[in-house]
């Protein structure tokens, strides 16, 4: 095997293991999985993955680590993977850089302020769902802290939310590295504050956001329903505003409809420019595709392309779909030509035909809505789980065709009738919500479910 195929390989294993674990980093450790995308796969051999990074400061960080990272190696591969941690300096390897010599790069100050080398405007496809958005995101460039303030970014998954926000974060640092920016997730935000109360060390959290050019929040929602952390970013925003900052902020709905969010946040939100970011349509998930090829030097015709947008609807299963078909060119074909493509979908097609279990399907929505599958099976009624275990109800029955009984009796429901309103009501929400249908249709696809 050639040097190309060999580093291909060792990409699509490092890539596949953090799309497998993605759900996982987001609930324990999401700022390392920001971090460990920015990682370069280099070697995988039988029991070893040498990956390399670009500064001594991160591989201290990431250092410590390590244990984590190989426990859930060994859960992905079904044996023991340790991972040799090194690093890139002009393209060379080595395995210590002092401390004294190192001078941050442009990149180092991207990665300390939270943002991902995978998100920029030279790699964010434009069309008419998303247009607005990226003309707005412009404004706040050009004028940082005087148009829309704060920039309200929502929608569903996979539209473009975070690569938008965290583009715009990135070009005002090109432009001026000595700009105070940081990225913050919402639960990120609500962890360190809760840590900094915890280590009577409030002073110092407060120092880091309340003195920023820019604070981008994503998926801010997060926050809602937790009085001392909303009292908190209250005050932060306030701070940055007032000071000539900018905010800007994500989230999965418009501020009118994040409940529990108290009414001075809310007011705060609908103050600046709120904008809608519809699912991408058939031409940009093309675009976003032949993005993807490119950026991995992945030969492919316009019209595969074409078909692998057609049939994924879910902007983030293109790059999985794409890596997939190209492990199975690899050796034999130059690009991935139509025939490729058609026989790839054709063999998914006997895949879907394989029994879907109800355990896979209550993993996927909970994966999807972000919730603990445990919670689906409990007696609590609150909105963000009544609305996913419905969903579920509504498949296991349409699609798995299930009995009503035994939908009930799996997720614990007293009887039938349950099930049977719960059914009515997904039905009638995917008729009237084309939001929502396109939720329920992503969850659909990615179980192998037909839509």
């Amino acid at each position: 095997m050639d040097k190309l195929s060999t580093l291909f390989m060792v990409e699509s294993f490092w890539s596949q293991f953090l799309i497998s674990n993605e759900n996982v980093f987001n609930k324990e450790q999401p700022l390392l999985y920001t971090f460990l995308k920015q990682l370069k796969p280099l070697k995988l051999q039988d029991n070893k993955i040498i990956i390399g990074c670009e500064n001594r400061g991160l591989k201290i960080f990431l250092d410590k680590k390590i244990p984590f990272l190989e426990e859930l190696l060994k859960k992905h591969t079904g044996k023991k993977i340790s991972l040799d941690l090194i690093i890139l300096v002009k393209n060379k390897k080595i395995k210590d850089a002092p401390l004294l010599n190192f001078e941050p790069s442009i990149e180092d100050v991207l990665i300390s302020a939270g943002f991902s080398r995978r998100y920029s405007f030279d790699n964010f496809a434009v069309s008419l769902s998303n247009q607005v958005a990226f003309a707005a995101a412009q404004a706040v460039v050009n004028n940082l802290g005087t148009a829309y303030n704060p920039l309200f970014l929502y929608g569903g998954v996979g539209v473009g939310k975070t690569h938008l926000a965290q583009a715009i974060g990135r070009k005002i640092l090109e432009n001026d590295s000595r700009k105070k920016i940081l990225f913050s997730p919402g639960d990120l935000f609500t962890n360190e504050l809760i840590e900094s109360i915890r280590g009577k060390s409030t002073s110092l959290f407060r120092k880091k956001y309340r003195r920023l050019n820019l604070l981008i929040v994503d998926d801010v929602q997060f926050i809602a329903g937790k009085q001392t952390v909303q009292e908190e970013f209250f005050h932060t925003f306030n701070s940055i505003v007032s000071l000539g900052g900018q905010v800007i902020l994500t989230s999965d709905r418009p501020p009118g409809e994040i409940k529990n969010l108290e009414d001075r946040l809310r007011s705060r939100f609908s103050g600046g420019l709120m904008i809608d970011i519809q699912p991408p349509d058939f031409e940009l998930r093309t675009a976003i595709l032949l993005i993807k090829a490119q950026e991995k030097n992945i030969k492919i015709d316009i019209d595969s392309a074409k078909i692998i947008a057609e049939k994924i609807l879910d902007t983030r299963a293109l790059e999985g779909t794409l890596l997939s078909l190209y492990a199975k060119v690899l050796g034999k074909k130059e690009e991935i030509d139509l025939e490729a493509t058609l026989s790839f979908f054709s063999d998914q097609k006997q895949i879907k035909a394989k029994k879907i279990s109800p355990n896979e399907v209550v993993r996927e929505v909970c994966s999807y809505y972000n919730i603990r599958a445990s919670r689906i099976r409990g007696t609590t009624k609150e909105s963000n789980v009544a609305l996913p275990r419905q969903l579920i109800m509504y498949i296991l029955r349409k699609h798995l065709d299930l009995k009503l009984d035994q939908v009930a009796f799996f997720l614990n429901r007293k009887d039938h009738t349950t099930v049977m309103h719960a059914i009515k009501k997904i039905s009638r929400l995917i008729a009237k919500d084309p939001m929502f249908k396109q939720d329920v249709n992503n969850i659909l696809s990615s179980l192998n479910l037909s839509t």
